[in-house]
């Protein structure tokens, strides 16, 4: 039987590269809290993102969760359940409660036209997030909020390089998060970071990763344990130089994907937005099984018999999560439910091969296509 081919590769830069960037921790024997690669790392983000200063986290999770606790949030937290669990586990765990807005069936973002309807006296903040690398009407967001007087802190986890009109979408709303995992575009092996013009904010967020520790004597806020380590810096470092190489090459695997794919009735892609530098984060498909005489858990099924692993990202929805089910009812937000039972996410990254990419799409070809 064939390799597997996963729905993702970590890059990785050439082995010699990482460890020439290393040496010097072995000299230094500086590993953690805040040494010279995480400061490199942090400087390099912040031209490369188009803001003033990057807080860099172990991981993305923490990042967000801490963000919102900066901010010193109540009651309600505007969202959308087509997310990583990650983005609501974060609200709640700030004792915050989530309210879940629908989607858009064109971009999976946050359906503006209904989010207004959902603002209460309770509300205090938005939690946007940009799906796939397709990003949300920030502007529209922004007037709403601004009317509101909320804040909106983005879960940008799959938005790293992406542009609209030249304006890096790091600099969206009053904060940024940024996902730094292996299976990202851009990884530090596990990490994260937020982007924000505030130097408050990053003050406060500095402490915050930190145990709440202002100085040698003085613990002044209740931290956590989020610190970036030098070894995830320095591979972040590496990556970097080859980051537009990296989503250039993506980049010709999502082409061909459309070459083979739109247009077929049944099969929906994202359409491509103009003025929209993209990262090519995600290739996501959708089955529409009114339309088609297979569904989407059937060329899942068939393409995993060949060796070919998809990811129905993101299904099941977060409210119909066991944690929250109790609590919510999916059929208050329809077309995410739809999206969510019909996506399927296709092989996507920098190293994968075209003719694969030309197999997968003649096995879901011979499926719909009978």
């Amino acid at each position: 039987m064939r390799d597997k081919i996963m729905v993702t590769q970590s890059s990785m830069p050439e082995f010699d590269e990482y460890v020439d960037e290393i040496r010097d921790i072995w000299d230094s024997v500086w590993l953690t809290n805040m040494g010279t690669k995480h400061r490199q790392l942090q400087k390099q983000l912040s031209g490369l993102l188009q803001v003033p200063e990057v807080s860099l986290f172990c991981n993305g999770h923490m990042a967000l969760e801490l963000t919102l606790q900066a901010f010193e949030l109540s009651g309600q937290v505007i969202t959308t359940p087509y997310s990583f669990a990650s983005t609501t586990h974060a609200i709640v765990r700030n004792n915050l409660t989530p309210v879940f807005c629908d989607i858009r069936e064109d971009d999976y973002t946050i359906d503006i036209e209904k989010l207004e309807a959902l603002i209460t006296p309770k509300t205090t903040a938005i939690v946007p997030v940009h799906v796939y690398g397709n990003i949300c009407d920030n502007d529209a967001i922004m007037e709403i909020a601004h009317k509101h007087r909320l804040k909106v802190i983005y879960d940008a986890a799959h938005a790293f390089c992406v542009e609209q009109n030249g304006v890096n979408v790091a600099a969206y709303g009053d904060a940024s998060m940024f996902s730094f995992h292996a299976t990202k575009v851009f990884h530090t092996i596990e990490g994260g970071a937020v982007a924000s013009s505030e130097d408050w904010l990053h003050r406060k967020l500095y402490q915050l990763k930190n145990f709440g520790i202002q100085n040698e004597e003085v613990v002044d806020e209740i931290g956590a344990n989020a610190k970036m380590n030098e070894f995830q810096a320095a591979m972040g470092l590496c990556n970097l130089r080859h980051i537009y190489d990296q989503i250039h090459k993506r980049k010709r695997a999502a082409d061909r994907y459309r070459q083979h794919l739109e247009g077929i009735p049944g099969i929906k892609l994202c359409r491509e937005k103009e003025g929209v530098k993209s990262n090519y984060a995600y290739f996501p498909v959708v089955f529409d099984s009114e339309l088609l005489t297979v569904d989407r858990d059937a060329v899942w099924q068939k393409l995993k018999e060949e060796n070919i692993f998809t990811r129905k990202y993101f299904y099941p929805l977060i409210n119909e999560f066991a944690c929250y089910r109790p609590i919510y009812n999916a059929a208050e937000t329809p077309v995410a439910k739809k999206v969510a039972s019909s996506v399927l996410c296709l092989p996507i990254y920098a190293e994968l091969e075209l003719d694969v990419v030309d197999e997968i799409c003649k096995i879901i070809k011979g499926m719909v296509l009978r």
